[in-house]
């Protein structure tokens, strides 16, 4: 077998399965970017004699302990949306017992914002639109991985206490912003009767490969649920932000007259909190990170992700909080130069990397010293606002950032720190962090919740 170019090799156990379950031999595996815990890998097998089968393996080397669906039951799924005439990759084959699928390695491209003709941009969002619209009308399929179909609400309640369930530490404590979030969660289950549908979760551009103007698969459908279409229109905006998606009320009018149903603003900004809820909440709080990863993109996606939970919080709790005025930067200290010495450094190697894998984490190294060049310049500033803003609201002054954090927790779960009090310390704590992220996050630093309408 070849080795693969990031340098990254599978095991052979996964290697053998391959082989085993294909009966053909595996000349080469390459991890390619993107994929979060999960990775993804390009495999040709070959034949004596006969053509190379390119096929798309998805592998998680750690055992599974998440909000997705095991790979056994994305599998599961696919091959019923496969079944019905949905866009999505035929399944080649599930691992009896690791997370490893094989599908078929569909054509086209990911990042949406690739595209440069608008035109085309035009096309193939509309085609996604068709896309969704179609898995929608579909209605409840036939995916025992998923239980049976019940009520919106239903499924709802049992979402919230599943975050609950990740969230909370063996010592019983829970984020905070988690538990404000979970309580609002129950108590705001939208009062929506329609027609259940299997929402995917994650949609949108990012999750898609398009090819010559039209989308060429439907991916990643390790968070889909039967619920609320409202949900999947959350999530299309939030992948909106992440990447870009045309104008989005063009869309949605689109949406709605392909599928009948009409996108209740209310509804989404609801399932926007729970979608971003449910990000923060993926994995227990106690997984690690064992295997390597692009920690450059973990940092502006975390950030993202905050930020927008935090102003979707902002909007449904009506609370019309405006960004603060970052503290001004002190004077750059003489070794400053260093950070943008490497980062020029990195800007030239990162054209002459081959290799997918390996040029996108050289940005995520570059992102890591953009923050960092922030945080040393203007990060004890910060530190000193928020010290000096958990002890207001806390009664006594607080020992550290740190200290202050975990009492600020355990007054807001007795009560003596109400849930507004919460968000607007909390606001300003990831705006703040949000300053010191401009640099490393680029165009995603002024992008925000799309409109619907």
């Amino acid at each position: 077998m070849g080795t693969a170019r990031s340098g990254l090799a599978l095991p052979e156990e996964i290697t053998g399965w391959i082989e085993e379950t294909t009966g053909f031999h595996l000349a080469r595996a390459d991890r390619i970017p993107g994929g979060g815990m999960r990775q993804g890998w390009f495999v040709d097998l070959c034949e004596p004699g006969g053509p190379v089968h390119e096929l798309f393996l998805r592998y998680s080397p750690e055992p599974e302990s998440s909000a997705f669906h095991t790979l056994a039951a994305e599998a599961q799924v696919v091959k019923a949306l496969h079944g019905a005439g949905a866009r999505v990759p035929a399944v080649h084959a599930v691992h009896p017992e690791r997370e490893a699928v094989l599908l078929d390695r569909m054509p086209g491209d990911t990042w949406f914002y690739r595209i440069t003709d608008p035109a085309e941009q035009v096309r193939v969002a509309q085609d996604f639109i068709r896309q969704l619209a179609f898995v929608h009308r579909l209605g409840a399929l036939d995916i025992p991985a998923l239980g049976p179909p019940r009520t919106a609400r239903e499924h709802a309640l049992e979402r919230v206490e599943a975050i609950r369930e990740r969230a909370t530490a063996p010592d019983g404590t829970m984020d905070p912003l988690v538990r404000l979030s979970t309580d609002w969660l129950e108590r705001h289950v939208p009062d929506y009767d329609g027609p259940l549908v299997l929402v995917q979760g994650d949609t949108g551009p990012g999750n898609f490969l398009y090819r010559d103007g039209r989308v060429s698969a439907v991916l990643d459908w390790e968070l889909c649920h039967w619920g609320d279409p409202m949900d999947d229109i959350a999530w299309l905006s939030l992948r909106t932000v992440q990447d870009t998606f045309t104008h989005l009320p063009d869309r949605l009018a689109e949406y709605t007259a392909l599928t009948g149903f009409p996108v209740d603003p209310e509804r989404v900004w609801y399932y926007r909190v729970f979608a971003e809820t449910t990000m923060a909440t993926l994995r227990p709080k106690e997984t690690g990170h064992a295997q390597p990863y692009d920690a450059g993109n973990r940092l502006l996606y975390t950030q993202l992700h905050r930020r927008l939970w935090l102003e979707a919080l902002n909007e449904v709790l009506g609370l019309d909080l405006r960004r603060p005025e970052p503290p001004v930067s002190a004077e750059p200290e003489h070794w400053h130069h260093f950070y943008d010495d490497a980062l020029t450094m990195l800007r030239t190697v990162a054209p002459r990397i081959e290799d997918p894998l390996a040029a996108q984490w050289t940005k995520g190294v570059a992102r890591i010293l953009r923050y960092l060049k922030e945080t040393d310049a203007s990060g004890r500033a910060e530190t000193s606002l928020e010290l000096a803003r958990l002890s207001a609201l806390l009664g006594h002054p607080a020992e550290s950032v740190a200290a202050g954090r975990a009492d600020l927790g355990e007054a807001f779960r007795r009560g003596a720190v109400s849930e507004e009090q919460l968000v607007r310390e909390l606001w300003h704590r990831v705006m703040s962090d949000d300053e010191l992220m401009r640099t490393a996050s680029g165009a995603l630093h002024d992008r925000g919740w799309p409109p619907l309408a």
